[in-house]
């Protein structure tokens, strides 16, 4: 007789196709050409916060001023392995005086095979920015809050409008600029 197998429970029952792939070391077939996307690890990479006019600035009684600057960032670590990070910069200022300056990099590690080269971008810019930012956003609030300011809560982004702008800035930045230099060029 043949020997029993375990019955498949959890993850594995319900994504059969994914059990054989949730960890990289696994090798897949050649013949094996399914899409994979695969949240390896979500970690904050960096974070930095400044309060340079403590104790004073907690005296101040001035509406702060905000000034938020987001990031969005990828790389290959490996083959099919990548990292998303996403950065923000907060600098928030009451007059002249700095109340505080908070800069934190939340990123990810996914495992992305088997999709057409051309989507990668957009899969890692918008889709997994959008699986980073609020562990971001979380990160954000409760740093804040526990340096004695108010919590601090960052506004949804729409990562896909993001993406088109930069693609349009950076099509922009290649164009010619229709200025003829002596000799042609």
């Amino acid at each position: 007789p043949a020997p029993a197998t375990a019955p498949r429970v959890g993850r594995d029952a319900a994504f059969p196709s994914l059990s054989s792939r949730a960890c990289p070391c696994h090798t897949m077939s050649d013949a094996d050409n399914s899409p994979v996307f695969q949240i390896q690890r979500i970690y904050l990479k960096d974070l930095s916060l400044e309060i340079p006019n403590a104790p004073q600035i907690f005296l101040d009684t001035q509406q702060p001023a905000v000034e938020i600057q987001l990031d969005v960032g990828a790389q290959v670590l490996a083959q099919g392995i990548y990292e998303t990070s996403v950065t923000v910069t907060v600098t928030t200022r009451a007059g002249e005086n700095v109340a505080f300056l908070f800069e934190a990099k939340q990123a990810s590690i996914f495992e992305i095979r088997n999709l057409p080269e051309e989507q990668l971008p957009l899969i890692l810019n918008v889709v997994c920015a959008n699986i980073v930012y609020p562990y971001l956003r979380a990160n954000v609030a409760d740093v804040v809050q526990r340096a004695g300011f108010p919590p601090m809560h960052l506004a949804e982004i729409n990562f896909e409008a993001l993406y088109q702008q930069r693609l349009q800035q950076q099509a922009e930045a290649a164009a010619p600029s229709g200025i003829i230099l002596p000799g042609g060029r």
